[in-house]
């Protein structure tokens, strides 16, 4: 009993009968996951089975319609976990630089270089980011995974306008993540690999 204790307290993310409903439909039902330090965990599902959703309750932007879940504070008592979704949260006018030291800057023991260098963004680090092409505007959200330490990464297709290069870059990336104690949660469909991953799939 105590053994089990231990380890349940030693889940980075925890969630037991999560639910959700959009719209009045409900979207998934009865989700249990348990994500400790140096685990990743894949989200698999047909569209509209919920992996968006579900990443959307974790990082505090959907109300559950049940159940409960714990994610960890970072050590500046702000939320511990890095939420990427499908937009890309730069400010225009800011360079790619200034993009990352505003990002590092609420944490306040950010990594700007660290940033710049994971996705090979140096050479446009005076750029402003209206400038960007898609994909690197893509590099530089995910840039903000390295600039500023957060243990979660919640990550929804983290991949999409990512060409082979920057891919195995992200797949580095999350590797060193989990090495260093960090937990990713990340819905996929396969275009990053992801080792020893367990799975979760919201079709089923």
């Amino acid at each position: 009993m105590v053994e089990a204790e231990a380890a349940a307290a030693a889940a980075l993310v925890r969630a037991t009968a999560l639910a959700c409903r959009r719209v009045g439909r409900e979207i998934f039902r009865d989700v249990d996951l348990e994500l400790r330090a140096g685990e990743a965990l894949v989200l698999r599902g047909p569209n509209g089975s919920g992996k968006s959703s579900l990443l959307r309750v974790l990082a505090g932007l959907l109300e559950p319609a049940g159940g409960t879940f714990t994610l960890p504070a970072a050590a500046d008592g702000g939320p511990g976990y890095h939420y990427i979704g499908h937009a890309d949260p730069l400010k225009p006018g800011l360079t790619v630089e200034e993009n990352l030291a505003f990002a590092s800057a609420l944490t306040g023991r950010g990594d700007v270089e660290a940033g710049l260098r994971a996705f090979g963004l140096g050479r446009l680090a005076d750029a402003p980011a209206r400038q960007l092409s898609s994909g690197q505007r893509r590099r530089l959200t995910l840039a903000r995974l390295e600039a500023v330490a957060k243990p979660v990464w919640l990550l929804d297709e983290p991949a999409v306008g990512l060409d082979a290069a920057n891919r195995g870059r992200l797949e580095a990336l999350i590797d060193d993540h989990r090495r260093a104690g960090g937990a990713v949660l990340a819905a996929t469909h396969g275009d990053i690999a992801i080792a020893d991953a367990g799975l979760l799939d919201l079709g089923r």
